[in-house]
């Protein structure tokens, strides 16, 4: 299974390799409603849509591009993932973390993880932004499950610092030197695609869980695993069933995400050059 891996690994990555030759520092993954930065703050070198990559998972969610965009933020070489896809768009948890892999054989050194989330906790509310510090991932398939693929990692990696303590100490600063009120929490991953119940919300708040989402934890995994760095934002699109007196919909998170997205795009860019000019990413 691991040599099959791999080998779609490999065959992604020589198409790719047909059509640029970019060499990204950071890659950076845009979650629902968020997209519009690839468009709008990188100064773009190169396309390459997914369903241009041979055996690659293709984005089937609204508001989800679904390509890759290359290119430079305030002169740091970026990867932009315009749409992720999701373990419940029904792929194997191979192919969904296959893009972070991916990004880390194209030479990314960090993986900069975004998402829209339901708030768990009190101190959060629509528009929030929360810099992860911690997830809880026990409620998907790990996707390190089965033969592990020795050319990226080892079989059991350490994940006690997931979201790395440099990576989130330099995102706190920018968003201060900013004026952005950036909180911090734990994410929790579940499958979706419904949202989540009442009393599964109750449990998570009872787990010390802050925010909760359909993505992230997982490909924060694959990312370690492969050696990334990893950090990652939350934006809050909406308080969580049996907190909000609404009914939860997916055109509410599109919709706050919308509103959100101007603080976001300064805050991403702002991150993205000072985690460039701090780690030295050309040299790791």
């Amino acid at each position: 299974m691991s040599d099959n891996v791999y080998e779609k690994l490999e065959k992604a990555y020589s198409c790719i390799r047909e059509k640029t030759s970019f060499v990204p520092e950071i890659a950076l993954v845009l979650g629902s409603g968020l997209g519009a930065f690839a468009d709008e703050r990188v100064d773009i070198e190169a396309i390459v849509d997914y369903k241009d990559i041979e055996g690659f998972p293709v984005s089937t969610v609204i508001g989800h591009k679904g390509r890759f965009v290359f290119g430079t933020v305030g002169g740091v070489k970026v990867a932009v993932m315009q749409g992720r896809v999701h373990y419940y768009e029904g792929y194997p948890m191979t192919d969904v973390v296959m893009p972070a892999r991916l990004l880390s054989m194209l030479g990314a050194k960090v993986l900069f993880l975004t998402n829209a989330s339901g708030g768990i906790s009190k101190k959060l509310g629509a528009g929030d932004f929360m810099l992860i510090r911690d997830h809880v991932a026990c409620f998907v398939p790990n996707p390190l499950i089965g033969e592990n693929v020795e050319q990226l990692g080892t079989r059991f990696p350490d994940m006690s610092n997931v979201y790395d303590n440099r990576l989130c100490e330099i995102i706190k600063n920018s968003a201060a030197d900013l004026g952005i009120d950036l909180k911090e929490g734990v994410y929790a991953q579940l499958t979706g695609p419904s949202f989540e119940t009442p009393a599964e919300i109750k449990m998570l708040g009872v787990m010390g869980v802050d925010a909760v989402g359909m993505s992230t934890a997982v490909e924060a995994i694959a990312a370690r695993h492969a050696g990334m760095l990893v950090c990652g934002i939350s934006c809050v699109a909406n308080q969580a069933a049996g907190i909000s007196p609404n009914p939860l919909t997916h055109d509410e998170v599109q919709e706050t995400a919308n509103k959100a997205a101007p603080r976001f795009k300064a805050l991403i860019a702002e991150c993205i050059e000072n985690i460039s000019d701090h780690l030295q990413l050309r040299d790791i």
